[in-house]
This record gives structure tokens, C-alpha cells and sequence, in this order.
């Protein structure tokens, strides 16, 4: 058995939830409230004391972080992480590149825009940046898709959740997708794809917040 210690509205969180689920593999779910400040108290730094979820528990001890490196554990072996080293690498290629130039500011902009006040400094200081480099990512990816149906190769796999997790929601953090007609059908194809499971909506307080704008 899995255990999972994750934030359900966290996008990182919801990849290593969607592919245990297109999996088929059993685990538990440890709903751990990261906006309230629940990764910080001395337990959860016992099991990640870098502070931060997803981070997985396996029965006999082990334990691991950060969502991509989980995403590929997971899918070792499977048709999800497919291909020769090459393709393979290619799709850690994609997984970089969500983690160093999308999340950062298309997930970034959603929770600034979801999870702070409106009075937050944070929306006049960081939201525009945001918004710059969020738009220059899914440039990018529109670029790619009009040429290719998945980032993980041939088919759907691992690097397509882990683009897809923050960037099904980036309406939320003011992204319009409408100029990213390939962004759009790939984003319908994962949905298509059997096992899939959304991201839950907002609760009743995030949603008015992310209604004043």
C-alpha cells in the first residue's frame, strides 16, 4: 500500500493522485492542508523536511518527494514512461521544463490569486511577472502540440500529467487559453484518456476569491 500525503487543490499533488489512478494501484490518501500550514508542524517535517507535498510513504519505511521524481517511480515499467533512453529522456525533458518554466508561474499565479487576500502585496508584485512568463510557457507547449499529439512520446504518459495538472486550472490564475487552440485538444485528450480523474473545484472560500477579479 501507497501512502500519500498531499493537498488536493495542489496541482503536484493531483499528478501522483491521477496516475495511481490510471494505474489501478491502491493507496491511501493523507489530506495535508498546505495553505494552513500543515507541512510545517514538526510531524510532517519528520516525514519531508523540506516542507513541502506530494511525498509518498511505502510500508516498509521509504519515502519519496517531489512529483516528478514520484510520477517516474510509479510509471517504471509501464506504458506510461515508454520508449528507448531517448524517449525517454525526452519526456524528462517536458517534466523539467513544467517544473522550471510552467509551474513556477502558471501555479504560482493561482494561488496567489486563490490562496492570499486581495489586499496581498504579492498580486501587484508578482502576478504580472506571472502572467509574462506564464503566457511565454504555454507559447511553447501550443508550439508543440501543433506538431504532436502528447509530450511523452507516441502516446500519452507521464510528462503529459505533469504538464497537465497546472495548466487544466490556469484559468485560475487569469491564464485565457483560448489563443492555444492545440493546447486545447490535448488538454481534451487527456481528459478522454480512461481512468482520468479531475482536479477537485475550488472550495466555496478559494472560489470567492478567485471571483473578485
Amino acid at each position: 500500500m501507497i501512502t500519500v500525503h498531499g493537498f488536493s487543490p495542489s496541482g503536484n499533488c493531483h499528478k501522483v493522485k491521477l496516475l495511481l489512478e490510471q494505474l489501478g494501484r491502491p493507496y491511501r490518501w493523507v489530506e495535508t492542508d498546505s495553505s494552513r500550514g500543515e507541512t510545517r508542524t514538526p510531524g510532517f517535517l519528520a516525514i519531508n523536511p523540506n516542507g513541502r507535498v506530494p511525498v509518498i510513504e511505502l510500508d516498509d519505511g521509504r519515502r519519496m518527494a517531489e512529483s516528478n521524481a514520484i510520477l517516474c517511480w510509479l510509471a517504471e515499467g509501464t506504458p506510461y514512461f515508454a520508449g528507448d533512453a531517448w524517449q525517454r529522456a525526452q519526456a524528462l525533458s517536458w517534466m523539467f521544463f513544467e517544473q522550471y518554466s510552467h509551474e513556477p508561474y502558471i501555479a504560482v499565479a493561482r494561488f496567489i490569486r486563490g490562496w492570499t487576500p486581495t489586499d496581498s502585496p504579492r498580486r501587484a508584485a508578482e502576478l504580472p511577472r506571472c502572467l509574462e512568463r506564464g503566457h511565454q510557457a504555454l507559447a511553447v507547449m501550443e508550439q508543440h502540440l501543433a506538431a504532436h499529439p502528447w509530450f511523452s512520446g507516441d502516446g500519452y504518459g507521464i510528462a503529459d500529467i505533469a504538464l497537465f495538472a497546472y495548466t487544466d486550472v490556469a484559468g485560475d490564475g487569469g491564464f485565457d487559453l483560448t489563443p492555444y487552440p492545440a493546447i486545447g485538444g490535448w488538454l481534451a485528450r487527456v481528459r478522454a484518456t480512461p481512468g482520468f480523474l479531475p482536479i477537485p473545484p475550488p472550495t466555496p472560500d478559494v472560489a470567492a476569491l478567485l471571483a473578485t477579479h
